[in-house]
């Protein structure tokens, strides 16, 4: 399959993004340090059928800042996105977003009307999405997360993340013969970027969560299958269905179901995609 490469210059940085595939293009927008190679083995399970576009957030491997000290808010993160489906599409696309990439598709919904046709938003970690005692506290708690890996770095703050999304370190829950992608320096850099920067995001995003409904846009609301009911990430998606009044799909595994199980996922995020038709 051949993977075409490209460079998208937007204010303030240069995203690098990759297409595979033929069919009706469906954009990745990865969770936490995830880049255009984090979703490689998902990728794989569905370029016959799509058009897959993943892509470096800014700051992230490959994209370049103006200012590398300089983090982004959601709504540039959210302007990233719609500038680069601006490029590979002229008509409406869907988006896989994961995490913090749900987020970033909820904003581009809200700012960018009818540009997003379906946003399978897996698990967004929006604490805007809940009530403000509970917004509150999480939002604190990411702060906290900052805090700790100044202090004690990242083997320290790995895993108090896993535990706020629910995620068990200790049980390797994927499929067989699915190699893990390794703890590289790109990696470790990217994670720095992502906890010092779109941690900070994420506590002063701006989400108009009132505007949701009327983007125009088929939100489905993901829980992983094995994500604790009792979780931030969790509660955002139920939240989610709330408010935009759509039924909590289920998809195969946690939090990083997408990773963790990319051919059970594939298969699942096809058939919510063909219902969507």
């Amino acid at each position: 399959m051949t993977t075409h490469r490209g460079t998208l210059d937007v204010p303030g940085a240069s995203l690098h993004y990759q297409v595979q595939g033929a069919g009706p293009l469906l954009v990745i927008s990865q969770s936490g340090e995830g880049d255009a190679d984090r979703s490689a083995d998902l990728v794989a399970q569905l370029t016959d059928s799509y058009t897959v576009a993943t892509y470096d957030r800014r700051g992230l491997s490959r994209s370049r800042l103006d200012d590398p000290e300089r983090g982004a808010t959601l709504v540039e993160h959210a302007d990233d996105l719609h500038r680069l489906l601006s490029v590979l599409t002229d008509s409406s696309a869907d988006v896989l977003g994961c995490s913090l990439g749900a987020v970033i598709g909820l904003h581009t919904a809200v700012r960018h009307p009818g540009q997003i046709r379906t946003l399978i938003a897996h698990e967004p970690v929006a604490p805007r999405l809940l009530p403000d005692d509970e917004r509150g506290r999480h939002e604190h708690e990411l702060a906290h997360l900052q805090d700790l890996y100044s202090r004690d770095g990242l083997g320290g703050v790995l895993p108090e993340i896993a535990r706020t999304l629910g995620i068990d370190p200790t049980n390797r829950d994927a499929e067989p013969d699915l190699t893990p992608q390794p703890m590289d320096a790109r990696r470790i850099a990217n994670f720095d970027h992502f906890i010092r920067h779109d941690f900070t995001a994420i506590i002063q995003d701006t989400l108009d969560t009132t505007a949701l409904k009327a983007s125009g846009t088929r939100m489905v609301p993901v829980v992983g299958r094995t994500t604790p009911t009792t979780v931030f990430d969790y509660h955002c998606s139920l939240a989610l269905a709330e408010l935009v009044g759509e039924d909590v799909v289920e998809f195969p595994g946690g939090h990083n179901g997408n990773t963790s199980h990319p051919r059970a996922y594939a298969r699942r995020l096809r058939e919510v995609l063909a219902a969507a038709i």
